[in-house]
């Protein structure tokens, strides 16, 4: 028998045996060694996510080592070090017809709309995986999944060589997010928060400009940083509609905006701005398996940080612990890892 957390409803997390999974043709079984705790993963114990059901196996950002692999796999073996994709794609839509299946029309991802990896044993298709390097440690690994993320939105950006960019939001994506735009050549980044101890995180991981909100508008912090031509690319990180007035009020004409936050309301955006600034509005959903890669070489390199965004480490056993840490510690729990 093996370890399983199962979110039976909103607050509910059950800990239960069940039997090992088997890998079928094409799959791998994944021994699970680090799980990292996402915000959509909070949303979903408090009933505020709109697109699952329960009960539900969590997880989405693990990383461990093959423990077996089905028949036809070749390339991996017991032992390796890998993470692994999470979305289930349906491969015939015309988003997944043309490459975008991270957009695909009948996308589930694991731990959300389908059994997540919250288990000692987890199986995966071969195609999925992202080989880690030997010296990668399993927190590491567990963080490629939001690394990806900031891999994947950066790149919809466009060429940022010398481009002055500003993220608001400083958790853990807005920080990957803000360390991706440096890796690709950006002159300067402004972080902003309202959160003095997530911008002091990113500041341990080189984003030297940070600006607090609640104390300094955004217009303020652009010019101390920027100068007078300001900046003219931006990714929204903290879904909050404020934020998003601020960096479309503030782009210069013709600048890119990158949407990553996800919004508890609908925003209200002034739409006469967009079109007579000819401003560049894009999405940026999730990643492809590129990415991941990206994301891989990234950390390896040292060109993003992850450890100081380590807030603690629970035990499997600990799971509804963990959930309780990060609601008393709010902003100050960046991540938090399972260790089994």
């Amino acid at each position: 028998m093996m370890r399983q957390a199962v979110m039976m409803a909103p607050g509910q997390l059950a800990l239960r045996d069940a039997a090992p999974p088997q890998p079928g043709p094409g799959q791998v079984r994944i021994r699970v060694r680090r799980i990292g705790v996402c915000g959509s993963d909070i949303h979903v114990f408090h009933g505020h996510h709109p697109f699952v059901t329960y009960p539900l196996i969590q997880g989405h950002e693990y990383a461990g080592e093959i423990d077996a692999v089905g028949p036809g796999v070749s390339g991996v073996a017991p032992g390796d070090k890998v993470t692994a994709t999470p979305q289930e794609v349906c491969g015939q839509c015309p988003p997944c017809r043309r490459g975008q299946y991270n957009a695909c029309e009948h996308l589930k991802v694991r731990g959300f709309q389908a059994p997540g990896c919250a288990q000692d044993l987890f199986v995966t298709e071969a195609d999925k995986l992202v080989r880690l390097p030997a010296t990668f440690t399993f927190e590491q690994g567990a963080f490629v999944e939001p690394v990806a993320v900031a891999a994947h939105v950066t790149g919809r950006a466009g060429d940022l060589t010398g481009r002055k960019v500003v993220v608001a939001g400083a958790g853990p994506i807005g920080n990957f997010v803000a360390q991706a735009c440096l890796c690709r050549g950006a002159a300067a980044v402004l972080i902003t928060d309202i959160s003095d101890y997530r911008l002091e995180v990113a500041q341990r991981v080189g984003i030297g400009a940070t600006c607090n909100v609640k104390r300094e508008s955004l217009a303020g912090a652009a010019g101390r940083v920027f100068g007078p031509d300001g900046f003219d690319v931006a990714v929204e990180v903290a879904g909050v509609e404020a934020s998003l007035a601020a960096l479309v009020a503030g782009i210069g004409k013709g600048g890119t905006l990158l949407i990553v936050g996800v919004y508890g309301h609908k925003p209200q955006i002034d739409m006469s701005v967009v079109c007579e600034h000819e401003l560049n509005v894009k999405g940026s959903m999730m990643y492809r398996h590129e990415d991941w890669e990206q994301a891989v070489r990234w950390i390896a390199d040292g060109a993003v940080k992850t450890d100081p965004l380590l807030s603690r480490h629970f035990g499997f056993e600990q799971f509804a612990e963990a959930y309780a840490f990060i609601d008393r510690e709010g902003e100050r729990a960046m991540k938090v890892m399972i260790d089994l």
